[in-house]
């Protein structure tokens, strides 16, 4: 099913937590070039089948779904053995998938700091030891971790979550150089605010108690945040990512890309 106008045509990418949002996006997008896809996340078979389906159809690749949950690394290893037998050896690996805990560090759930640090963190670190010995072999890789914002810089009452994406850009930084001859890049990408479903019901939820507007209250949430006072695009990460994964990202490895309407400058 390839085609070779597509620059990302023949190759094929495990996208974790890609059943919806950021992911989802992301796995549309390598697929528009021609990517079959792996998709994942901790919804129903059917659910996820019916994604796979709607994305092979629209994009002319095989698409498929794996249920694995990424806190537990033996799931890891029957997700990635099930993309294997699928397609053969992966080409790309967009680690994406994320937990979070809202409270201060004393109040923080053990059991809660234990799932980040499995899913946001060790699951990306399973998932590299896994594909990496297919891509030295074929002499080619793609790996991009998604860090966030809160990996260049803190913030209050989420210590899980600025933990691990802040770790993420280390452990990509140490994959870049110990790949740096061999044909495989390791990049993170550093979002600002996107417009998840997570987000979107904390900003109704501002406007319900202010008693303004959810336009006002999208305002004020970015009034804080991004200096272009407007969310990051989804579409616009993904396109990054499809573009790391192409020839023309051969030569961009180890880096941390911002994607933050200035937010890490400001």
């Amino acid at each position: 099913m390839s085609d070779g106008t597509r620059s990302l045509a023949g190759r094929k990418a495990l996208v974790t937590g890609s059943t919806g949002g950021l992911g989802l996006a992301i796995a549309d997008s390598l697929a528009r070039e021609g990517c079959s896809i792996v998709l994942n996340g901790l919804i129903s078979p059917e659910e996820g089948g019916a994604l796979g389906r709607d994305i092979a159809r629209r994009h002319g690749v095989e698409a498929v779904f794996h249920g694995a949950d990424l806190a537990r690394p033996e799931a890891i290893e029957a997700l990635v053995w099930t993309a294997k037998a699928e397609f053969g050896e992966l080409d790309i690996v967009v680690n994406n998938a994320v937990v979070r805990q809202f409270a201060p560090v004393e109040l923080m759930p053990i059991a809660g700091w234990d799932q980040s640090i499995a899913v946001n963190l060790s699951a990306a670190f399973h998932t590299i030891r896994l594909t990496l010995p297919g891509m030295r072999k074929r002499g080619f890789g793609r790996i991009v971790n998604v860090s966030s914002i809160y990996g260049l810089i803190g913030a209050t009452n989420r210590a899980d979550y600025v933990t691990t994406k802040t770790a993420l850009i280390g452990l990509t930084r140490a994959v870049a150089l110990e790949t740096a001859e061999s044909g495989i890049t390791c990049n993170a990408i550093c979002p600002g605010t996107v417009p998840t479903e997570a987000i979107t019901e904390r900003i109704c939820g501002i406007a319900a108690s202010a008693g303004i507007t959810e336009a006002a209250a999208t305002k004020e949430y970015l009034a804080t945040r991004q200096p272009t006072r407007r969310f990051v695009a989804t579409e616009g990460v993904a396109a990054l990512i499809a573009f790391l994964c192409g020839e023309g990202g051969r030569d961009i490895t180890g880096a941390a890309l911002p994607v933050d309407g200035a937010w890490s400058i400001a």
